[in-house]
Formats: C-alpha cells, structure tokens, sequence
C-alpha cells in the first residue's frame, strides 16, 4: 500500500478560496492615508444600511428578546428553573461565565501584547477584537449575577463599609474573581476608549449633521492632532498596555483557582492556571476570526483585514491549541500516576462515563481539526478557515462543561452521584447572551469605526515612505495624501 506523505496531503486538499483582489499584505496595494479614512469613517457616517447588517442585527434582536425572557424568568421565579441540583450546584452559568471571560483574551492580547511586541499586522483588527473583549466580559457577568441567586443582594460581593461589620470571605477564589473581573473590565474599556479618541475626532471632523459633530466632538475630549496631544495619547497607550498585559495571564488564572482550591478530583491541579489561558486564547482567536470573516465582506474591508492577518490568527491557534492538547495528556498522565483511586476513577469517568461523548468530542474539536492548519491551503481557505474556528468555539465549551458537570456528577462519594440536564431555561439564557453580544457588537460597527484610523494610517506612511526610496519618490501622494486643515488625520508617528 502506497504511504501518503504531507506533501501528498497538501497536494490533494482544495484550493484556497481566495478573490482575486485579496492579499496577504498587511495594507492592501494601493491605499492611501485619505482613501483609509474614507473607508472607515464612510462606513459609520455616509453608508446607508447593509442588508446583511440589518439581517445579523434582526437576529440578534430575536435571540435578545430570548434573553431578557429568560432573565426576567430566573430573577422572578429563582434559579431552581435551572437543571442544578445538590449534587451539581454549578451548571451552565458557571461553565458559560467561564467561556465569555476566556473569548475576550484573544482582544487583550491582540491589543496589548501585539502592541509591545511591535507586531504591525494587530492594527487592522485590533479596535473590534477590543470591542469583542468588552461585550464578552458583559454576557460573562450577567451569569455570574444571575448566579448569586438572591440577585438583590449582589453588591455585597463588594467590599462596601456598613454599620453591620460585615466582609466579604477575602480568602474566597469566588471573591478573587470579584475583582480580578471588574479590573478587566475596567482597564480594557479604557483601553478600547483612548485608543478611540483620535478616531472619534476623525469622525467630529467629518460629520455633516450638526448633532453627530457636537456628539462625536465630546466624545473625542476636544483633540487636536497637536504634537502635544500625541504625545500624552501614546504614553497613556502603552502605559494601559502595560497594564493589560498581564491580566492577559491573571484573570483566567484567577478563575482557574475556582477549580484548583478545592477537593473535588479532576479540580485539585496545580496545571489549571496555564491550560485556563491557553483555552482562552484558543476560543477568543477563533471568535475573532468568526467575526472578522464576515465584517470584512459586509463593510468591503478586504484591503484593510487582508489574508495575512486571517492566516496569522491560524497560526496563533495552531500553537495555543498545542498547549491545550497538552494539558489534556498531562491531566490523564498525573491522574494515573497520582496513584490517588479518585483521579483515576475521574479521568476513566471523563472518558467512559455517562457523558463520555462530550469528552471524545472536545478531543476531536481542539486536538484533531487544528491540525488541519498546519496546511497553507486551509489557511487561506475562508470556508474551512471558518468552519474550524466554529469548532474550536465549541471545543472550548465542552472543554468547560466536561470539567465541571462531568467532574460534579460523580464524586469521591457515590452516595452523592446525581446526573445533570440542562433546562430550556439553561439553554434560553445561554442563547440569548448572543443576541446580547451580537446586538452590541453590530451597532459598535455603525457608531465607531471598527479599523484603528489613526494606527493604520501611521502603517500606511510607513508603506509609501517605503515605496518611495524603492521607485525613486514616485509613488507617494503630495503631502501625505491628507489635508493638513484635519489635524486628526495626522498619523501617530507625528
């Protein structure tokens, strides 16, 4: 029998689906910092409405209606609609609060790391992966306040002074996560905010309507584009970037504790913290690409989220999966050689057990399908492109239900073993934060520009300055190909 080789395999796999004016550039041939002003901005300020904008934000309208009927349901009736019960307190509104945390990792560090790093290629996606972060971590706390039970009572998570003395458990994990997400939450819309500000005084400059000129010019905190302006935005950039770079670690690390600080076999593991993050990074990659995908068909942004930055995110999944895939052998290899009977029984149960299926699957999700990125052919292929973040998606949430519910239904007493079954109340809620993240994230697309215009304009100065020693100055526009009566079209360097 003939041995098929890599190469072979390669050979045979379809070709990419690639238009004719795609690139794999990180700015497409022919831009100009006006005609990537004009493109953005024409986007929030002169386009009328998509068809395919109007038809995703209908849908996310109904999947939000979904929602509210399901929060207004828990808030009144209780959280016993939901399929917990005493053996398995913690279903699906600790394993979907852990799955929105960890999509919005992939936004920080597109932003914060890539930014340090000096990685140019984070420009063009770098504003919605943010905007991503954001709406994620807001579906992420509407079921850990739904999980309180007594939702009234929420704020006393806070440490708030009171004539009654009393504290929150500060040596709670529950409590670490308090703060560790309010931080994230806080530093990352600052983050998203300042770096808006120049933009939002591109938009001030070129609105017609009074009423959007006077709106976009409080939101821009009257900018200039003076040398000063500059300055000051581009420390307290990199000083928030600074800042955001290790909650890129901390945040899921705190919620692994969650897990690891207890008794429960399959929890107690001190592997938790890097395999939380390195999940994390997997599911928030792939939901940039599934969103990135179809913004650049819906705005015409081709030129600007070219292929190369499509291929780079495939790539950044092919090794974070590999740190995924990882962790799994070692969770299997240290409960065998633990010797403890409880960890063995729990790595057979995850396996074999009554809900051995959704184990065998996330193996198959993010183990065996990102292998097909090791291909340049699958890469650049959108369909599969997309296909396989889908999966990697799901991957991710069956990653979180198997360490949860799998690990709660069979404990070290058999007494307590209990089955679990999601309600349609479980799966309403768990739905409707999409229509939640979708409603916020389509009209972010229509009111702020989803391309860093500042950013990429200072990209493409450095493109024709470059194009310019290359063909003897003749390529570059007169004056930058920017009117110098805009000072916000100034590009950052200045």
């Amino acid at each position: 029998m003939a041995v098929i080789t890599p190469r072979e395999i390669s050979r045979r796999l379809p070709s990419p689906v690639v238009d004719a004016d795609e690139t794999f550039d990180v700015v497409g041939k022919g831009n100009t910092l006006a005609t990537v002003t004009q493109k953005v901005s024409d986007a929030v300020l002169r386009d009328r409405l998509r068809p395919g904008w109007v038809a995703f934000l209908l849908f996310a309208l109904l999947l939000l209606g979904v929602m509210a009927v399901a929060v207004v349901g828990i808030v009144v009736m209780g959280v016993g609609l939901w399929g917990i019960n005493n053996s398995v307190g913690w279903g699906f509104d600790i394993i979907n609060f852990v799955w929105w945390i960890g999509i919005g990792h992939a936004g920080t560090l597109i932003s914060a790391i890539l930014l340090l790093v000096h990685q140019n290629w984070r420009t063009s996606i770098n504003r919605f992966a943010e905007a991503m972060t954001i709406f994620a971590v807001f579906c992420a706390g509407l079921f850990v306040l739904s999980h309180v039970g007594r939702h009234q009572y929420a704020y006393w998570l806070f440490p708030l002074p009171n004539s009654m003395g009393m504290w929150p458990q500060f040596r709670s994990p529950l409590e670490w996560d308090v703060f560790a997400v309010s931080t994230y939450a806080t530093v990352s819309i600052l983050f998203w905010y300042v770096g808006l500000i120049p933009d939002l005084a591109t938009l001030r400059d070129r609105a017609v309507r009074p009423l959007v000129k006077k709106a976009y010019g409080i939101a821009s905190l009257g900018w200039r584009g003076s040398n000063q302006h500059w300055h000051r935005y581009m420390a307290v950039y990199l000083i928030l970037a600074g800042i955001s770079t290790p909650l890129v670690l901390s945040v899921h690390s705190t919620i692994s504790f969650d897990f690891a600080f207890s008794q429960v076999p399959g929890w107690h593991a001190t592997v938790f913290p890097p395999y939380f993050v390195a999940g994390a990074l997997v599911g928030g990659f792939a939901m940039v690409l599934i969103l990135a995908i179809p913004l650049r068909e819906i705005f015409n942004l081709k030129d600007l989220i070219t292929m190369r930055h499509l291929e780079n995110c495939a790539k950044i999944l092919v090794c974070t999966t590999i740190f995924v895939s990882y962790g799994y052998a070692m969770e299997a290899w240290t409960a065998y050689y633990s010797g403890s009977i409880d960890e063995r029984f729990m790595a057979w149960n995850r396996a074999f057990g009554p809900y051995g299926w959704s184990y065998w699957s996330l193996l198959f999700c993010n183990m065996v399908m990102p292998q097909l990125l090791w291909f340049r052919k699958i890469r650049t292929n959108l369909v599969w492109l997309y296909f396989i973040s889908v999966v990697l998606s799901i991957g991710m949430w069956l990653e979180r239900w198997v360490i949860i519910v799998v690990s709660l239904t069979r404990t070290m007493l058999p007494s307590t073993w209990h089955g679990y079954t999601p309600t349609g109340w479980d799966w309403a809620q768990y739905i409707g934060t999409f229509g939640l993240f979708l409603t916020c994230f389509l009209l972010f697309c229509r009111v702020l520009p989803v391309i860093a215009m500042a950013e990429m304009r200072e990209l493409v100065h450095h493109e024709m300055h470059h194009g310019a020693h290359a063909h003897g100055h003749g390529d570059a526009e007169p004056n930058g190909g920017f009117s110098g009566s805009d000072p916000s079209v100034t590009p950052a360097h200045a």
